[in-house]
């Protein structure tokens, strides 16, 4: 058995096509049976958009309405799980809904780390964006193609390599990419040969299961699909597909505002 993931397959183009200097594709796998709520504006924090876990309130992956935003993965390795640790959705969701620059709030968690079980995450503004893992490493990123699953940024795992090689593609042979492509990307269902394959420690079974990209199994799989898309005037599209276990998504939500203007649901 696994332990509860967040977010588990984060690719993001940042300044590498000349009308949409940030492109985020992602996949959230977990759990069918975890509670969850699909990406709304918070009651709480009117400024942040984002899903929210219902168990233990954090989230996986949002942004605010002054261009925010944060998402994590957890670091596999189930020999270091502690039971007792607070959840990692915290972590994303005090940056959302804080004022700290990135470089105080890594500090803030630098401080308290090994209080958590492994993560990483991407973390920033559109302008300015970090890299953070609890497992020691720091980035402040460069433009460039990035991907991360249940490890380090661009940790060569095959299906973070094809997902960063196929958006890449993509965004090559386009001025205008649709959020449909970029999803197609994260539909991909294919797995790699057993000998391509990284040990974590979760057994082969599972390791054959967790290698695609969107991953479907019996009891654990690819909850949702999310697509952030910000154009060089600011404007945010926010989309997400929830599947929880279904073969096709059985809702989409969708956002389109600009930062720090007035926020409105499609």
């Amino acid at each position: 058995m696994v332990e509860n993931p967040k977010m588990c397959l984060i690719l993001l183009s940042y300044w590498m096509h000349k009308k949409y200097p940030f492109i985020l594709a992602a996949n959230r796998d977990e759990f069918y049976e975890r509670p969850s709520a699909p990406v709304s504006v918070w009651n709480d924090f009117p400024d942040v958009i984002a899903g929210k876990d219902l168990k233990s309130g954090g989230t996986w992956l949002g942004i605010t309405k002054k261009g925010r935003l944060a998402a994590i993965t957890n670091y596999r390795d189930p020999e270091s799980f502690k039971e007792d640790s607070p959840s990692r959705g915290w972590v994303v969701r005090d940056f959302l809904c804080g004022r700290e620059d990135p470089h105080a709030y890594i500090e803030q968690i630098v401080a308290k780390q090994d209080r958590y079980n492994g993560f990483s995450m991407i973390m920033g503004d559109p302008s300015r964006l970090f890299s953070f893992s609890n497992r020691g490493y720091r980035q402040e990123l460069s433009p460039g193609m990035y991907g991360l699953s249940n490890r380090l940024l661009n940790t060569p795992w095959p299906k973070t390599e094809r997902g960063k090689n196929a958006l890449e593609s993509l965004l090559s042979q386009t001025d205008n990419p649709l959020p449909e492509d970029i999803f197609y990307i994260l539909s991909d269902r294919s797995r790699p040969d057993d000998c391509e394959l990284p040990d974590t420690g979760v057994g082969l079974e599972w390791e054959r299961l967790l290698s695609s990209i969107f991953i479907t199994g019996s009891i654990y799989g690819t909850r949702s699909s999310s697509v952030i898309m910000i154009d060089k005037r600011d404007r945010v599209m926010f989309i997400e597909k929830v599947f929880d276990g279904h073969p096709d998504p059985w809702m989409e939500v969708k956002f389109e505002f600009r930062i720090s203007e007035n926020l409105n649901q499609l």
